[in-house]
């Protein structure tokens, strides 16, 4: 059960990458074209660590509405936010800190946009708004963790790439794939309340070991030869927080923004790896 369960989300993850990877989730030149990072030298690692920076994503008006997706979000010292236009049209929104001086975007420009802020090199937590829409609740919180003397006990590696499940619920699980400059590319393949196949598809950022993923779903395609990626309705889902203990157990967490979906969490173990890609 274990093998033919490996071989499906295995042979699922190529098709999604292969056929469904535009159509879900607009993914940048460099993501596409993955040059795998060879496996780092830990020891090496440890002796000469210094705290590193990672960039993190939040969508700015998901699907035009007028939140902010992960409304709350924390991070390390010395990290980045980069917030990305979320809607299908032009919407007067921005993104202000709520401690002056600190951020401030200008207006959000159709699909195109993003803006990155400074560093947060203070640890605290720092609040921000839109002004626009700040009556209606479009706020949002960034957490900003001390870095420690010491790198955690576990980090992501590319060797985390793999498949992903909880055996008390074998029949769902989740492909993972390490990437580039502190990327993550992950798929759930499960279902929705309707009991129907639901494949959601998420592009993030980690930083130690924990990554931060947006979740879109998908709708309007045909089976080949009918399949026209111009029909292709890409649908916000809501957040996956993956965390990995170590080279073999992890925690995922979701937080939908998509009505009739509950926020939750389970445990992962490994199914299945890459072959080459040690871990640790």
């Amino acid at each position: 059960m274990l093998a033919l369960l490996a071989t499906l989300l295995a042979g699922a993850a190529w098709l999604a990458r292969r056929w469904c990877g535009s159509a879900f989730l607009r993914l940048s030149q460099e993501s596409v074209h993955v040059q795998r990072p060879s496996l780092p030298d830990r020891a090496a690692a440890r002796r000469d660590y210094t705290p590193w920076a990672a960039d993190h994503a939040v969508t700015v008006a998901p699907d035009h509405v007028p939140i902010f997706s992960p409304s709350s979000l924390t991070i390390n010292q010395g990290d980045t936010v980069t917030f990305s236009y979320g809607g299908w049209e032009e919407m007067d929104t921005n993104v202000v800190s709520d401690t002056p001086g600190l951020f401030s975007s200008g207006k959000a420009i159709r699909s195109a946009w993003r803006y990155t802020t400074p560093p947060f090199n203070t640890a605290g937590t720092f609040g921000y708004h839109c002004t626009p829409y700040e009556y209606s609740g479009m706020t949002g919180t960034i957490v900003v963790q001390a870095n420690s003397s010491s790198p955690p006990a576990f980090s992501i590696v590319p060797g985390i790439t793999g498949s992903w499940y909880l055996p008390a619920q074998s029949g769902h699980g989740f492909n993972v794939e390490v990437l580039p400059n502190n990327g993550m590319l992950a798929f759930w393949y499960v279902y929705d309340n309707a009991g129907n196949n639901l494949w959601l598809v998420g592009q993030g950022t980690y930083s130690g070991d924990t990554a931060t993923l947006t979740m879109q779903s998908g709708s309007g395609g045909l089976f080949p030869p009918n399949f026209d990626k111009n029909k292709i309705v890409r649908t916000n889902w809501g957040t996956l927080t993956l965390k990995f203990s170590d080279c073999n157990n992890a925690t995922a967490q979701w937080s939908p923004i998509m009505p009739g979906y509950t926020s939750g969490s389970m445990d992962l173990v490994r199914l299945s790896g890459v072959s080459g890609l040690a871990c640790p």
